[in-house]
């Protein structure tokens, strides 16, 4: 105890210690102002009333406020459980409370409003707020801002109501004077902030469009080089059918327009099966499953997505105009995985079950989901399959493939 006792004589603010029954075991020589506003001398108990109060601020990490003659001390409560005390950590706060008192000082809004709602007074800082929110003193505040920060001032958590003037966002803390009998608000101009945030949920949108979500979150975390190998995922690729021949009688806007109304669904499709989208490569889309997490329903997942688009993309009106078909193939295995480039990256994956799952697409029949032998060994107890028979596939002779034709109604995979 001694060791934990000598580094806050030498701190220049107070620093004090209760026990769990409330007694002032220990206070440093910077703590003298402060004990006497407490009340209280080492060995003594402080009043009941003032440790639960500081037991009421400690989870939210809260301070209190006392003064002796014309200082002004916070005091922060922090728990120290394993040894079963408190520590109280002072500061002297003279100074900036100095600027409460005197408001014309403060680079910040401030206002001053009774319990009627009305304005009393406005800072020099305050003008762009009052006009922007079309108030001036003497008058009462909009019915909704005046409730708000009126229930803010006598709420015993403080929080900052935000609103918008003119071109500028506003966060305002309401704070009670009780001896005075009004309610100051202290504004803070936090527009830059909220744009920052603006800023940061787009490049987020935008690093989620070209990543999946567990591989931009390890790229935010700084790890440089990203390579893995999944023993077991499974890959679908879709292509729209004769989709060159199309898009030569259609202007540059008409042809992204119908690739945005069907890639679109097809993002919704992916998200509502719990798989990942991989890349888009003109008219063609690759998705993978299994990679986020370990699971044996990866394949029953993917299958019911083709499914499902072979039937949204009929509600596309864009596309049923078209006529437009997609090829779809299926295959599972293994893969390697990662993150290549540095300035315009891409996160792609490779290995022969890419291949394949390739094949299944090039190599099928419009309008038809094509899957591998692999693939049909864990869809055949759930879903309708027609076997096609053997296809050549470069690199592997004739291979076996079948057709997804429905899902059985009691192995229906579930969304996610």
């Amino acid at each position: 105890m001694g060791e934990i006792n000598r580094f806050p004589d030498d701190n220049p603010n107070p620093v004090m210690r209760i026990d769990a029954a409330g007694h002032l075991i220990y206070a440093n020589p910077a703590s003298a102002s402060v004990l006497k506003a407490l009340g209280a001398s080492v060995g003594e108990a402080l009043s009941a009333e003032i440790v639960a109060r500081f037991e009421s601020v400690a989870p939210s990490r809260g301070f209190l406020e006392f003064r002796w003659e014309s200082r002004t001390y916070a005091v922060w409560p922090v728990p120290i459980r394993e040894l079963n005390f408190t520590n109280l950590y002072g500061m002297d706060v003279t100074a900036e409370r100095a600027i409460v008192k005197f408001p014309d000082q403060n680079p910040n809004p401030v206002l001053r409003i009774n319990w009627d709602g009305g304005l009393v007074y406005a800072n020099r800082a305050s003008a762009g707020l009052v006009a922007g929110l079309a108030i001036r003193i003497g008058a009462g505040l909009p019915a909704d801002l005046r409730e708000e920060l009126l229930r803010m001032a006598r709420a015993t958590n403080r929080v900052a109501v935000e609103v918008e003037a003119g071109d500028r966002t506003y966060a305002l803390l309401a704070v009670d004077v009780p001896e005075f009998g009004f309610v100051n608000v202290y504004g803070t101009d936090i527009t830059a902030v909220k744009e920052q945030a603006r800023l940061a949920r787009e490049n987020e949108r935008l690093l989620l469009n070209i990543l999946p979500a567990p591989i931009a979150e390890r790229l935010r975390a700084g790890e440089a080089l990203i390579a893995d190998r999944f023993d077991d995922v499974t890959l679908l690729f879709a292509d729209i059918v004769e989709f060159t021949r199309m898009s030569t009688s259609m202007s540059p806007i008409e042809l992204v327009g119908v690739l945005n109304d069907v890639f679109t669904v097809f993002d919704a499709l992916v998200e509502q099966f719990g798989l990942e989208k991989v890349k888009t490569i003109g008219d063609a889309y690759m998705v993978i499953g299994g990679m986020d997490e370990p699971s044996d329903d990866h394949t029953r997942r993917v299958a019911s997505m083709a499914l499902a688009l072979t039937h949204a993309v009929d509600q596309i009106e864009s596309a049923r105009k078209l006529g437009m078909r997609f090829r779809i193939g299926i295959h599972c295995g293994p893969v390697v995985a990662g993150v290549i480039g540095s300035k315009k990256f891409i996160y792609d994956v490779w290995g022969d079950t890419v291949n394949l799952a390739s094949r299944m697409e090039s190599l099928g029949v419009p309008g038809k989901i094509q899957v591998s032998h692999a693939a049909m060994e864990r869809l055949g107890a759930t879903f309708e399959l027609e076997a096609r028979g053997p296809i050549d596939v470069k690199g592997k002779g004739p291979t076996l493939t079948y057709f997804v034709i429905s899902e059985r109604a009691s192995g229906k995979a579930s969304s996610r």
